[in-house]
């Protein structure tokens, strides 16, 4: 599917839908690792939300990287409990376990994601268990509207299930931003 387009706007090592989903599986295994192990905790798993077969490159990292280092000060190190980073070719992963309530912690990552240069291109998730299941926490539980869409600022999930983007045109808007100094 991916590999029909013309021309890709993200240059780096294309990757495929199975190299995904192997991913996804592989980041909710660790989620479950760290939530077990510390399971008073709440984790933030962080990655990248990049359309299109190349999900990772210098710059990508370097946004990524960026983010993250304004993540760390928000925490005052007794709350920090435990990270993991891991770079992949479907993108950059970071994991931070802390001694913070689920809501408190999405609090401060919408800010983070509504704010920052590159908080748009962030997936922020804050996880942790309950009853031995993995939960999250969403924006619309804090009454913050759902995440818009990198083009129009309609709500991304419709402007994904609906297609109207195409992965070229998201691409492009993406490159633009990251050519922004941050």
């Amino acid at each position: 599917m991916w590999s029909k387009m013309s021309k890709t706007h993200l240059k780096g090592e294309t990757i495929t839908l199975i190299d995904m989903l192997n991913a996804r599986e592989k980041r909710a295994t660790i989620q479950r690792e760290l939530l077990r192990k510390h399971p008073t905790c709440t984790l933030l798993s962080a990655t990248m939300n990049i359309p299109g077969p190349v999900k990772t490159n210098e710059r990508l990292r370097h946004a990524f990287l960026t983010v993250i280092k304004e993540i760390t000060p928000l925490f005052p190190p007794e709350k920090i409990v435990a990270r993991k980073h891991r770079e992949l070719k479907t993108g950059s992963e970071y994991y931070l376990v802390l001694n913070e309530t689920p809501k408190e912690l999405k609090k401060k990552l919408i800010e983070i994601e509504e704010t920052h240069l590159y908080g748009r291109l962030m997936d922020l998730d804050v996880v942790y268990l309950k009853d031995q299941l993995l939960c999250s926490v969403s924006r619309t539980e804090l009454n913050h509207k759902p995440r818009t869409c990198f083009i129009c600022e309609e709500e991304a999930k419709v402007c994904g299930r609906q297609r109207r983007h195409s992965v070229e045109e998201m691409q492009e808007t993406i490159a633009n931003l990251l050519r922004k100094e941050g």
